[in-house]
């Protein structure tokens, strides 16, 4: 059965950040489900999705936020599957900080993954990257993925001209 990542997020003013999560997970051929989840306006919404991503073919829960940035940890602590936090820098945002010590700070017991401020791209492919742990078709298209990263970098190399 395919697996699916699941990506939300606090906010539509969220999505050009979280475009990177879904371009790249599209890119590896795995199946996303977005949605606008907010901890602090719809609080209802994302218990029920919380409790039950998992019954819903989820592998991976994606959430980015801005600000307070308390869907990422609100998730984690409703749900028992793995929760990567991308921390946005949001108009409401202290330079971003405030989102990545939100993210980043869990207390044990409930862990969220944290990438980069505004680190979306690194989210879609550390989620394929977990499911592709048990799934091979997955880790395949991840390694080519990386080979591809590789040769831009030789590709790029061997083009720049010196004087």
């Amino acid at each position: 059965m395919n697996k699916k990542v699941a990506i939300i997020m606090g906010s539509t003013s969220d999505l050009p950040v979280m475009q990177d999560a879904i371009d790249v997970l599209k890119e590896l051929n795995i199946e996303i489900e977005v949605d606008v989840v907010s901890a602090h306006r719809t609080p209802e919404k994302m218990f029920q999705f919380g409790t039950t991503a998992h019954e819903n073919g989820i592998a991976v829960i994606i959430a980015g936020a801005g600000g307070a940035a308390h869907l990422p940890g609100m998730v984690a602590s409703l749900s028992p599957l793995p929760v990567i936090g991308v921390p946005v820098k949001s108009s409401n945002s202290i330079d971003g900080w405030d989102s990545v010590l939100s993210i980043l700070q869990m207390p044990g017991g409930v862990p969220v993954a944290t990438v980069a401020l505004n680190g979306a791209k690194n989210a879609g492919i550390l989620a394929a990257q977990i499911i592709g742990a048990t799934q091979n078709d997955v880790r395949d298209r991840i390694i080519t993925y990386k080979e591809g990263l590789k040769e831009k970098v030789h590709r790029a190399a061997s083009e720049m001209k010196y004087d």
